[in-house]
């Protein structure tokens, strides 16, 4: 019960970010905010944070489970996913690193940027929640991908 009361709370960060991070883009710090904070926690916890306190779990836990099809994600992006999220990453950075000089290091351009980033991944979320389980951005999820891969370095978490 307590765990849902959470999710209830941290479900509103999404919209926020999503939503309000267009008209004020610096909220797209809470998304690098998020990500400091919880990556850290991940050696001791594991992906605590994916089952409990991410934003867009929560909503595909209490809005999306509503209307997905409930359908397996396809074994082939599971299986050749590993490789794309690291082939991703490398990109994802070297644009971030690209146009945060090209940018001079503009303030209200980097929190735009995890904004889009955050907007983009929430749509994906949601085709994925309609056509397959609700929670199948989960599976795929760099953040989680991330701290599965730090919490083994804890022998605790294996």
């Amino acid at each position: 019960m307590k765990h849902k009361k959470i999710q209830l709370v941290m479900m509103w960060f999404l919209p926020i970010i999503v939503i309000g991070g267009l008209f004020f883009p610096v909220l797209g710090y809470l998304v690098i905010g998020m990500m400091a904070f919880f990556l850290p926690l991940a050696f001791f916890k594991g992906r605590y944070w994916c089952w409990n306190l991410c934003p867009r779990g929560s909503f595909l836990d209490i809005v999306m489970s509503r209307c997905s099809s409930g359908k397996a994600l396809p074994v082939f992006i599971l299986k050749g996913w590993g490789r794309i999220v690291v082939l991703s990453l490398a990109l994802f950075m070297s644009i971030l690193i690209f146009s945060i000089i090209k940018k001079g290091g503009n303030f209200l351009i980097i929190g735009a940027i995890f904004v889009a980033i955050c907007l983009g991944t929430t749509i994906v979320s949601i085709i994925l929640a309609l056509l397959t389980r609700h929670r199948s951005w989960c599976a795929i999820c760099p953040m989680g991908k991330a701290q599965s891969r730090i919490s083994k370095l804890n022998k605790k978490n294996r």
